[in-house]
């Protein structure tokens, strides 16, 4: 094994760069490094994921990690957008090696997940589900105004038991308010019902594909081990960080957006007081200025008033002693 991964690196020993000249979001090393190459035996192979085949290793094929590195590009770009235009993208990994690692990265980033079974007809049919967290928020509703205290003993334990099921299988998609733009999978194999039901309704599909998995049915898929935690773990970290950056500007044009607001506005009421433009101008100008002005003294006293801070707890730190 140490010869191919020899005779694997020398393919690209520097950095794998993108067409566009860009530096790729993941390096060759570091997916070498978290076993993405590694599939499965060769006689469980799939014939469709023969073009992402690199080459058979003591009868275990081997994943080309230059496709796999231009594929997660591609997804991550895709992603990227997606969460930049506000829409959410459902992660499901109900695998054991996988449910912690997903929910942890995604949690991060306020998008739904799901990490236990998966409910049959959760996209299919969406208004059921929606009733049934609908109805676990009715429950903390309950326990809230005081509805709850006059329950008997024996109905308490039955809605606890039944809120803590729902939590359960339901909980981290409470805030999924409308169908999913997008979903990712890990394992496309193991959760073939979610994959099938997104292509009946026509939603993007991103999935890791390993060497036994039929990648025809999937938008974007990215061939990588699904088995390894390693490897899990620095796709769904490239993609989480992808969205996050798409959530970033999404931010930051939405402020940019409230800011040319406010000058309209602002214009729109100088204007009626019969000014001349350059002296609207100049007033709009010059409250931007007061603006950044504010913001630099802001940072400055905040800075000041730490350092002092600092000062006063050393001398009194030295007194003490």
């Amino acid at each position: 094994m140490t010869s191919y991964l020899e005779n694997y690196s020398a393919i690209d020993k520097t950095e794998c760069k993108l067409k566009n000249n860009k530096m790729p979001r993941v390096t060759f090393e570091e997916l070498l490094e978290a076993g993405v190459h590694f599939g499965h035996l060769k006689r469980k192979w799939n014939p469709a994921m023969a073009p992402y085949i690199f080459m058979e290793r003591n009868g275990i094929h081997i994943i080309d990690l230059e496709k796999t590195i231009e594929k997660i590009e591609e997804a991550a770009s895709a992603m990227k957008h997606i969460a930049r235009s506000g829409k959410k993208i459902l992660f499901v990994a109900t695998k054991k090696q996988a449910k912690e690692i997903v929910a942890e990265r995604v949690k991060k980033i306020n998008m739904p997940y799901v990490t236990e079974r998966w409910p049959g007809g959760m996209l299919t049919n969406f208004p059921t589900i929606r009733k049934a967290v609908k109805k676990m928020a009715s429950i903390d509703k309950m326990a809230a105004d005081g509805t709850f205290a006059n329950l008997s003993k024996r109905e308490k334990l039955q809605i606890t038991r039944q809120r803590a099921k729902l939590e359960k299988m339901l909980g981290s998609i409470a805030d999924l308010t409308r169908l999913p733009s997008a979903i990712f999978v890990v394992d496309v194999t193991k959760e073939n019902i979610a994959v099938r039901e997104a292509k009946r309704l026509g939603i993007p599909v991103f999935a890791m594909v390993d060497t036994n998995s039929d990648p025809t049915n999937i938008d974007f898929p990215i061939p990588a081990n699904d088995d390894a935690s390693k490897s899990i773990a620095i796709i769904v970290d490239v993609l989480c960080k992808a969205i996050e950056e798409g959530l970033n500007e999404r931010k930051l044009e939405k402020d940019k957006e409230s800011s040319v607001k406010d000058k309209k506005e602002i214009r729109k009421e100088l204007k009626t007081k019969s000014l001349p433009d350059s002296i609207i101008e100049a007033i709009v100008n010059e409250e931007e200025e007061v603006e950044v002005e504010t913001e630099h003294k802001k940072s400055d006293y905040f800075d000041e008033g730490s350092k002092e801070h600092s000062t006063l707890l050393n001398e009194e730190t030295e007194e003490a002693f």
